[in-house]
């Protein structure tokens, strides 16, 4: 497995926030994690980078224990993140917002340049010399995960990377990740959106207040409208 995650329990101070978590992600595949606002997503995220300490539970990457190794030692073994909130440098345009994310080849990972992440993205290339602060939403997006790509990571944590955008965007967004896969990265991916989600993911597992309530493929949840209905719905 790329990615194994056993019994992950984190706190927030005193507060119990994540309870026993557990999943795994193969090579090349796409796992969406499921959940209403607040349900857990994004600390799951953040514990799996290290960002939140967990108290208990252990984080296989690649076959080694990251568990409670620090943010930039998991970061340079190939685990990239693109935290919901759009974290680029407003004042550096495009090439140099790519530039900043730039780390050498990896071995078992696809290399991505400017030119192939202006293939993936094109609206990139067309603003190649724009700051940062002048794209659209989406456009910042876009441009925080062709940063995370410039790493050349093996897996991408993506934090509701559908979040605000347009439903041009939304379809642009679904054909990058297809391809990204299709490259060899494996990728999770934190959504409320289901739709956006079946487009592009070969698994997916729920977490309600902080506990993963259903793990299967996405045509196992589609035929349980009791569980969508339970923990999904708004």
């Amino acid at each position: 497995m790329k990615l194994t995650v056993q019994d992950l329990n984190s706190h927030y101070g005193p507060a119990h926030i994540l309870f026993d978590i557990g999943f795994e992600v193969g090579q090349g595949e796409v796992v969406a994690l499921l959940g209403r606002n607040g349900a857990g997503k994004s600390t799951t995220f953040r514990s799996i980078v290290g960002l939140v300490a967990q108290r208990s539970g252990r984080i296989m990457f690649e076959g080694k224990d990251v568990s409670v190794r620090p943010t930039h030692e998991i970061v340079r073994e190939g685990l990239g993140y693109v935290p919901e909130e759009r974290r680029i440098f407003t004042d550096l345009t495009v090439e140099e917002n790519l530039e900043v994310g730039r780390q050498p080849k990896r071995p078992n990972a696809p290399y991505w340049t400017r030119d192939k992440l202006f293939t993936l993205f094109p609206n990139l290339g067309e603003m190649k010399n724009r700051p940062g602060g002048r794209m659209s939403g989406g456009e910042q997006q876009m441009l925080t995960i062709a940063r995370t790509l410039m790493g050349n990571p093996s897996l991408v944590l993506l934090d509701e990377p559908s979040e605000g955008l347009s439903p041009k965007i939304v379809e642009q967004m679904v054909d990058a990740i297809r391809t990204m896969k299709k490259e060899g990265v494996s990728i999770v991916v934190s959504e409320q959106n289901l739709h956006f989600a079946r487009l592009i993911s070969d698994r997916a597992y729920i977490i309600e207040r902080g506990r993963i309530c259903f793990g299967g493929t996405m045509a196992e949840l589609d035929a349980r409208p009791d569980i969508r209905d339970a923990h999904l719905s708004l």
